[in-house]
C-alpha cells in the first residue's frame, strides 16, 4: 500500500493548525492541545518543517512557532519532502537513483511518469486549500470507487 507516513500526516494537521491561525505564534504545548498530538511528536515535527522553511520558531517569552509564508503559498508537495525527504514512488523513479538494472530496465520512464503525475497532484494543493472540507462525493454503486487519471506510458 502506498501512503505518506504518520509524521506527515500529523505534520499537516499542525501545519492547518498554523494555517487556521495566520500570524499567531504557536508554543509546542499550544499546537498540541489544538491538533489533539501529544507535545514531544509536535516537537519532533517542527524541526524538520523549520528545516525546510515551512515554519518560522520564535525565541522568548511569548516565543512559539507560525508559518513562514501564507498557507496558500505552501504546497502539499513541500510537506511532504519536508518530511520524507524527495518524492520518489520507486527506487528507479528518483532521479539520482541508485538502481542495478537501470540501464536495462523498460519500466523506469513510467515510473517516472507516474512519479510526476503524483508530484503535480501534491504541487497542485495548497496548505489554504486543506482548512477547506473536501466536497461531498456522489454514493457509488460499485463496492470500489476508481478515478481515472490520464497517463500516456511510453513505449
Amino acid at each position: 500500500m502506498l501512503r505518506v507516513t504518520k509524521l506527515t500526516d500529523y505534520a499537516t494537521v499542525v501545519l492547518t493548525v498554523l494555517a487556521a491561525r495566520q500570524g499567531q505564534v504557536l508554543s509546542a504545548a499550544e499546537l498540541a492541545e489544538h491538533s489533539g498530538l501529544e507535545q514531544p511528536t509536535v516537537s519532533k515535527l517542527l524541526k524538520p518543517l523549520a528545516q525546510a522553511g515551512l515554519v518560522e520558531g520564535l525565541r522568548g517569552v511569548h516565543g512559539g512557532y507560525r508559518l513562514s509564508r501564507e498557507a496558500d503559498r505552501i504546497t502539499l508537495i513541500e510537506i511532504v519532502e519536508a518530511m520524507e525527504g524527495p518524492l520518489a514512488m520507486t527506487e528507479c523513479s528518483q532521479h539520482d537513483s541508485n538502481c542495478g538494472i537501470a540501464h536495462q530496465c523498460g519500466v523506469r520512464s513510467n515510473w517516472r511518469l507516474i512519479n510526476d503525475v503524483v508530484a503535480d497532484a501534491l504541487r497542485g494543493v495548497t496548505l489554504a486549500q486543506m482548512l477547506r472540507p473536501a466536497p461531498p462525493t456522489e454514493p457509488s454503486p460499485e463496492p470500489t470507487r476508481r478515478r481515472e487519471i490520464a497517463v500516456r506510458v511510453a513505449s
